[in-house]
C-alpha cells in the first residue's frame, strides 16, 4: 500500500470514527500515531518538538482568559440583568423583546464569545418571557439561537483567537476585520425584526403600558446603568487596548479577565463558590481545547509525512480548479462538517490542510479567516444538527417543539448566508486597519 492511500484512508478513517462520539483528541492523536508507528516511524521523532512549539504560541494564552471572562459574567448574573432591563426599554415597540434579545446577544458575543453559553442563558431567561408575551414561538427560537452564535463572529472571540493561530495570522487583524461584518449581520437581524413585526404585529407584540411603568418605578434607570455600562466598559477596555496598539490580544484578554472580577465584585455577587465554579469550567473547557490540539497536531505531522499535503495539492491542481472554485468547495466541506463536529475540529483538521493551497493561490489569508468564522457560525444553526439548536432544545419549555426551532432558523440562515457571499464578493467591506 502506498502513503497516498494510507493518507486519504487515515483522513477518512478520522472523519467516520468521530461521528461515534469517542473523544476526539483521542481520535486524532491514537490513530495518527498508530499510522505514524506503523509507516512513517522516523517522523514521530519531530513529534515532541511540534506539540511543544504549538503549546508554547504565546497568543494561545487568550483561550483561557477569554473563557474565564465569559463565564463570569454569564454566572455572577450580569447578563441575566442587562436582558432584563433592556427587555423594558424597548418594550413600548412592536418586536421590542425580541430586538433585546438581539443586542443583548451583541453585547454577550463581544464579552463573552462561549456559543454554549450565551444560547442557554438566553433561552432560560427570554424565551419563557417571549411566549408569555405572545411571541410566534419560531421567531422568538430563531433569535435566540442566531443571536447566541454572534460570538463566533464578533471580537473578542475564541473562534478567531483558534484560527489566527492556524493560519499564522496577527489576531489583532482578526478581530479589526471581523467588525464590520459581525456588525453587519445585527443590523441584518434587527431590520428582519422590525420588518416581521410590521408584517405580523400579533406575533411580536409590545408590552402592555402597565407593565413597563410597574418596572421602571423601581429604580430602573439606575439598574439600566449599571446592568448596560458595566459590560460595555468591560467591551471597550478589551478591544480599545488591541485596536490601539496598546497590548497584544492576549494582553487584552487578561485585562477582560480581571475587569470581569472587578465588575461582579461591584455587583457585589463575586464569591469564593463563584470563583471556584467558574475556574474549574474555564479548565475543563481549555483542557478540552489544548487536548484537541495537540492531537490534530499529531495528525497534521503524520499526515505531512505521508505526504497527505502534497497529494491534496496536486489533486486539486489535476482538477484545474481557480481560486474562487476551490474557495467554494472549501466553504461547502466547512459547512457540511459543521453539522457534525465542533468548530475546534473543523480549525485544527481541515483549516492546515486547506491553508497552503490558499497560500498558493496567493489568496488573502486573513479574508480565508473571517469567511471560514462566518461559515462555521451558520453550520452552528443549521437543521437537522446544529449544535446551538441543541443547546435551546435541552432549555426550552415542553411546549416548543423541534420544527419549531428549525421553522423559526431558517429567515436568520438566509442572512447569515447573505452576509457571507457580500464579504466574499466585497472584500472591501473588511475593516484591515
Amino acid at each position: 500500500m502506498n502513503f497516498e492511500t494510507v493518507a486519504f484512508l487515515l483522513f477518512v478513517a478520522i472523519f467516520f470514527v468521530l461521528l461515534t462520539g469517542y473523544p476526539v483528541a483521542l481520535i486524532l492523536g491514537g490513530l495518527s500515531v498508530l499510522a505514524g508507528i506503523i509507516f512513517v516511524p522516523d517522523f514521530l521523532d519531530f513529534l515532541p518538538l511540534r506539540i511543544m512549539g504549538t503549546i508554547q504560541n504565546y497568543v494561545l494564552l487568550a483561550v483561557p482568559l477569554f473563557v474565564f471572562m465569559g463565564l463570569t459574567l454569564e454566572k455572577s448574573g450580569i447578563a441575566e440583568e442587562l436582558l432584563r432591563s433592556m427587555g423594558v426599554m424597548f418594550g413600548k415597540m412592536r418586536g421590542g423583546l425580541a430586538l433585546s434579545v438581539v443586542i443583548i446577544g451583541t453585547l454577550l458575543a463581544a464579552s463573552t464569545g462561549i456559543v454554549g453559553a450565551t444560547v442557554i442563558a438566553m433561552g432560560l431567561i427570554s424565551l419563557p418571557i417571549m411566549i408569555k408575551k405572545g411571541y410566534s414561538v419560531p421567531l422568538a427560537t430563531g433569535i435566540i439561537v442566531s443571536s447566541g452564535t454572534l460570538g463566533q463572529i464578533i471580537p473578542p472571540s475564541v473562534i478567531l483567537v483558534l484560527l489566527g493561530s492556524v493560519l499564522n495570522v496577527p489576531v489583532g487583524d482578526l478581530f479589526k476585520a471581523a467588525l464590520v461584518p459581525g456588525l453587519l449581520l445585527v443590523l441584518a437581524y434587527i431590520i428582519y425584526i422590525i420588518a416581521f413585526a410590521f408584517v405580523y404585529p400579533d406575533k411580536a407584540p409590545a408590552l402592555p403600558d402597565d407593565e413597563i411603568k410597574a418596572f421602571r418605578s423601581d429604580n430602573f434607570y439606575t439598574k439600566l446603568l449599571k446592568s448596560f455600562l458595566f459590560p460595555m466598559v468591560l467591551i471597550i477596555a478589551v478591544l480599545g487596548v488591541i485596536f490601539s496598539g496598546m497590548a497584544s490580544p492576549t494582553e487584552a484578554a487578561a485585562v477582560g479577565a480581571m475587569g470581569a472580577l472587578i465588575l461582579t465584585f461591584l455587583q457585589k455577587k463575586l464569591s469564593w463558590t463563584l470563583l471556584k465554579n467558574v475556574s474549574v469550567e474555564t479548565t475543563h473547557l481549555t483542557s478540552m481545547v489544548f487536548l484537541i490540539l495537540i492531537g490534530a497536531t499529531t495528525f497534521s505531522l503524520v499526515f505531512r509525512g505521508l505526504g497527505g499535503d502534497r497529494i491534496l495539492v496536486e489533486m486539486i491542481e489535476g482538477q484545474n480548479l481557480s481560486p474562487n472554485q476551490f474557495l467554494l468547495l472549501v466553504m461547502i466541506v466547512v459547512f457540511v462538517a459543521g453539522f457534525f463536529i465542533d468548530f475546534i475540529e473543523i480549525i485544527f483538521i481541515i483549516v492546515p490542510i486547506v491553508a497552503p493551497i490558499f497560500a498558493k493561490f496567493q489568496m488573502d489569508p486573513l479574508w480565508i479567516g473571517i469567511l471560514l468564522a462566518l461559515n462555521l457560525q451558520t453550520s452552528f444553526l443549521t437543521p437537522p444538527f446544529g449544535f446551538a439548536l441543541f443547546y435551546l432544545k435541552g432549555v426550552a419549555p415542553p411546549e416548543v417543539k423541534t420544527t419549531d426551532i428549525y421553522r423559526g432558523v431558517v429567515p436568520f440562515i438566509l442572512i447569515q448566508i447573505l452576509i457571507l457571499s457580500l464579504v466574499i464578493l466585497l472584500p472591501g467591506l473588511l475593516f484591515y486597519k
